[in-house]
């Protein structure tokens, strides 16, 4: 893009940088969204997100999908969501996932398959133990928005809603995880996080979907009391439900 005068391309370029941050960083907090939600979120036209949203295609940050449906069908086209590329969640990422990888890897090799579990369900205990006091200090009906909060402080981007359609229950939603890279070659960290969220929030979960499997987001089902999922709590990432609907 071109501007009159050195200086101005100059600053004006910096300040198109910084928009771009403002709506890649917007997409990972909250996750697949419309330009219409981004346009909001972040105070600009449409017109102006659609731009920044062009840019950041093309520069392989973000990719353009159909918006994922959950419950009941409607009418029409499904709106066009923007989520962000593993490209673009690396640039976000610090983490160091190769030598993790390569660690979790040489565990399986040299203690087995049941060495990975273990590590991996040690691993959420120990981190499950700040959580675990942020929701048992909540109310039971407000545990699962505590829990997300407390996942957001760690990263995780985190939010709880109402389940769409006929459920009833809350869907906990993680629109970043730092490990999901290693999830994808090793779906039992996944396994032991549904675990523990069974066990914080002291009810059988289910797993949606997982960004490791490629969806755009971590989704859990969190039914509320009386009204438990049909399947069991433990649903591995390569095969974790991406919402048949």
């Amino acid at each position: 893009m071109k501007y009159v005068g050195e200086a101005p391309q100059e600053e004006l370029a910096t300040g198109e940088r910084s928009t771009r941050n403002r709506v890649a960083r917007s997409i990972l907090d909250h996750g697949p969204s419309t330009a219409a939600d981004l346009a909001e979120r972040v105070r600009l036209t449409q017109a102006a997100v659609r731009r920044h949203l062009d840019a950041l295609v093309s520069d392989g940050v973000v990719e353009a999908r159909d918006q994922r449906v959950y419950g009941a069908r409607t009418r029409g086209r499904p709106a066009k969501v923007f989520a962000l590329t593993d490209c673009g969640r690396d640039a976000f990422d610090q983490s160091y996932d190769k030598l993790a990888a390569d660690a979790l890897r040489w565990i399986s090799e040299t203690a087995g398959e049941e060495a990975v579990v273990a590590f991996a369900r040690a691993r959420m205990a120990a981190q499950a133990e700040a959580y675990r006091v942020v929701v048992e200090s909540a109310a039971p009906e407000d545990r699962t928005d505590a829990l997300a909060r407390a996942l957001s402080a760690d990263g995780y981007a985190a939010t709880a809603r109402s389940a769409p359609g006929p459920q009833q229950g809350e869907q906990l939603c993680q629109h970043h995880c730092p490990v999901a890279h290693v999830a994808e070659q090793f779906p039992q960290l996944c396994e032991a996080e549904t675990e523990i969220f069974s066990s914080l929030l002291g009810t059988h979960v289910q797993r949606l979907a997982t960004l490791a499997h490629g969806d755009g987001v971590c989704t859990t089902y969190v039914p509320r009391s009386g009204h438990a999922p049909a399947r069991t709590t433990s649903v591995s990432a390569s095969t974790a439900g991406r919402n048949p609907a």
